[in-house]
């Protein structure tokens, strides 16, 4: 399975000389189920990191990515990308019914886990504006122990050149 996971990192890496974005950093607003600021920073052509500081659950969530971006269906401007990161944050006491939330959260806890993230953004040619939609799923290992699938945003960035 490591070798797996190996040789389809590298597959998926292997472009690197394709430039896949035309701005080097970008500050915007993420609007999903959950909210917040995002800014990402390509280290070269290929490569970005991005930090998200958003809320859910009355608390906060600071998140740190790593992603690969790549062109997409051959329109310049539109890039799909894909990485992994880590999160840390803290949920305030929660005092709704949701069925589907079986573990108790009557009282406020720091979380700790692993994101993933997949989407795809469009950065307009006459204006330095980015827009993207992506998924990010998200895994907690540590306070509120739990698979979380519904974190998707749409991200509107000031693209700096």
């Amino acid at each position: 399975m490591k070798k797996l996971i190996v040789i389809l990192f590298f597959i998926f890496s292997a472009n690197f000389i394709i430039i896949a974005q035309d701005y080097k950093t970008g500050i915007g607003l993420r609007v999903g189920l959950d909210w917040g600021f995002s800014v990402k920073h390509f280290l070269n052509e290929n490569q970005a990191i991005e930090g998200i500081i958003g809320s859910r659950w009355k608390g906060f969530l600071i998140t740190g990515l790593y992603e690969f971006e790549n062109p997409a269906f051959n329109i310049p401007g539109l890039a799909w990308y894909y990485g992994v990161g880590a999160h840390l944050g803290y949920w305030k006491e929660n005092n709704y019914d949701i069925y589907w939330w079986e573990n108790d959260h009557t009282g406020g806890y720091t979380i700790l886990g692993a994101d993933a993230i997949m989407g795809i953004g469009y950065t307009f040619n006459n204006v330095p504006v980015n827009i993207s939609i992506d998924w990010k799923p998200a895994i907690n290992f540590f306070g509120d122990v739990s698979f979380w699938a519904d974190m998707g945003a749409v991200t509107v960035m000031y693209a700096i050149k």
